[in-house]
């Protein structure tokens, strides 16, 4: 399994690595809104004067092309566009409410469709470098009526001019408030989340290491944490068969990890005895 192709750009450079710090909440509110990237990654996040528009950043981290893209707020899909190799490249517009959207661009995929309702923290697409982009990032805008605003995450504006690091607190959603661990820590350096899925009492994480190209899936829990309950997640590999993990645990089952060159992938999990998920074969490369 490998992440989606790069296919188109749009506006932004790109900007050193990094991290970018906030937390969950709804939705309908500019002071709601949290980093667009799951719960406890770090990255760094650019503004300039002349960036276009100016309020708009650029979010990098090392090797992020390919990383999931998650949803500032909770919303209605309401543009999934690819300007090919200029402007944003294929980006993705959510709205709000209240006259607030967001905008995702230079995607490598688009994980959504318009019309579609998203939670916060869901994933909508993946990092790339289409469109006008001069290297691998996510240009991220807040608008209140088509105007572009001064960004804020959890309440709290960014650094305008210059470059800052932050941390997502973009838990919400049926995240994982509250877990000491998150996916990368349970599946181990070079891993990072290229997909997600929210369960009843958790969160379900595919994450990728292109060091090694192996995949990996963990269950992380939101409800009963430190107690051990029934948890799983699971891994399979198209033609293979399904490898999972299942037990009584306190915080997160997993990690499942194997290869898939040139595979699609099938993975999923569950927390208790309701709600889990299982995705189609799907991350094809």
């Amino acid at each position: 399994m490998k992440i989606g192709k790069i296919l188109s750009a749009g506006l932004g450079l790109a900007i050193s690595v990094g991290v970018l710090t906030i937390g969950g909440g709804s939705a309908s509110a500019a002071t709601n809104f949290q980093m667009p990237f799951p719960c406890g990654q770090v990255w760094e996040g650019q503004t300039r004067t002349n960036h276009s528009p100016a309020n708009a950043v650029d979010l990098n981290r090392g090797a992020d092309e390919g990383d999931a893209v998650v949803a500032s707020a909770s919303g209605t899909v309401t543009k999934v566009r690819n300007e090919g190799s200029t402007s944003y490249g294929r980006w993705i517009e959510i709205s709000h409410g209240s006259g607030y959207t967001t905008r995702y661009a230079h995607l490598s995929a688009q994980r959504v469709s318009v019309g579609q309702n998203v939670s916060q923290g869901q994933t909508i697409g993946n990092v790339g470098n289409t469109g006008g982009s001069t290297g691998a990032h996510l240009h991220y805008e807040q608008l209140l009526n088509g105007t572009a605003q001064k960004i804020k995450w959890n309440g709290a504006q960014i650094l305008y001019w210059g470059s800052k690091s932050y941390t997502s607190k973009n838990c919400g959603g049926g995240g994982t408030p509250g877990n000491p661990y998150t996916p990368e820590e349970v599946c181990g350096d070079g891993y990072k989340v290229v997909d997600q899925a929210a369960v009843t009492g958790g969160k379900v994480f595919l994450l990728y290491n292109s060091g090694n190209g192996n995949n990996c899936v963990t269950t992380i829990k939101s409800v009963s944490l430190g107690q051990e309950t029934s948890t799983s997640a699971f891994l399979e590999v198209q033609g293979a068969a399904r490898v999972t993990d299942s037990g009584a645990y306190g915080y997160y089952a997993g990690p499942v990890r194997k290869a898939a060159p040139g595979k699609c992938v099938k993975w999923g999990g569950q927390v208790g005895s309701s709600g889990g998920y299982t995705s189609g074969f799907e991350h094809c490369g």
